[in-house]
């Protein structure tokens, strides 16, 4: 009896052992017992009956998928390059897992056609430069709808990300020769206001100098006509009285400038001015 002993525990042991599963805190599982759902596994330690029950364990953490790139005809009649990604993760709770695995099959490759045929259905109805210009409203539209379509398949979506809108190439050319002459265009009126700038200093500059030269000139006029004023005042203070003598001195001036002679008697009032102007005694007669 004691071998067949041994025997039945080694089987239960190794029945036992067959029968554990450890699940990671990553992954949740669903057992099903001859074909039929029966439970739901958590992370952790798990035991099912070996030949009977069979664990499918679900990855429960986010995943990125490429939608893959395609043609798409815009409004205005041009052929797009488009790619994107969306990001989702199955939902932790039991009915989510439950609805990953029995309501969708193969859920990466649902959502790649979804995503594909809702980027058609959007950029469809947008010229390329919209479709460039408002990459945001595409990614939100994109992401609402994946939202409505797969509410029954216990997932939920992340975010989505336009990865690319690329035009044909002619087209591409197109555009950067318009970027090109626009840049062009910004950097000449740029020029031509610091030229603008530049020559409207210099001309305040000038017009500032030449007033400079003006109040120059006015000072100037006004510093002679005070000395004229004042020499007036002194020809008033010290000739008064003195008018036939001072017409006498300009009479003289006027003579002798071109080396005139003049005869001046002796003893005359204009012969003593002379004497004291040129600092001259006049001599006198010897008397015998």
């Amino acid at each position: 009896m004691e071998p067949l002993v041994i025997v039945a525990i080694a089987f239960v042991v190794l029945f036992f052992f067959a029968g554990i599963r450890i699940v990671r805190p990553t992954h949740r599982a669903l057992v099903e017992r001859l074909g039929k759902y029966h439970h739901f596994a958590s992370f952790g330690f798990n035991w099912i009956i070996p030949g009977i029950d069979r664990m499918f364990v679900i990855n429960v953490t986010e995943k990125m998928i490429n939608a893959e790139p395609q043609e798409i005809i815009t409004n205005d009649n041009l052929n797009a390059r488009v790619d994107a990604q969306v990001y989702f993760k199955i939902k932790s709770d039991e009915e989510s897992v439950k609805n990953s695995q029995y309501n969708v099959n193969s859920i990466e490759y649902q959502i790649v056609n979804l995503a594909r045929t809702t980027l058609r259905n959007i950029i469809g109805t947008m010229t390329l430069k919209s479709a460039n210009s408002e990459r945001g409203k595409i990614n939100k539209e994109l992401h609402s709808t994946l939202l409505d379509e797969t509410r029954n398949w216990g997932i939920e979506i992340v975010r989505t990300e336009l990865k690319e809108i690329d035009p044909p190439k002619d087209v591409q050319e197109t555009m950067n020769k318009i970027v090109k002459a626009e840049n062009e265009k910004i950097a000449a009126i740029d020029y031509a206001t610091a030229t603008e700038t530049k020559a409207d200093g210099e001309k305040r500059a000038e017009i500032r100098r030449a007033e400079g030269i003006k109040q120059a000139a006015i000072l100037r006029a006004e510093g002679e006509a005070q000395a004229i004023q004042l020499v007036n005042e002194a020809a008033e203070e010290f000739f008064v009285g003195n008018a036939q003598l001072l017409r006498r001195i300009q009479a003289m001036e006027t003579s002798l400038k071109d080396n005139s002679k003049i005869v001046v008697p002796m003893g005359s009032d204009l012969v003593n001015v002379m004497g004291e102007m040129g600092g001259i005694i006049p001599l006198r007669e010897k008397t015998v």
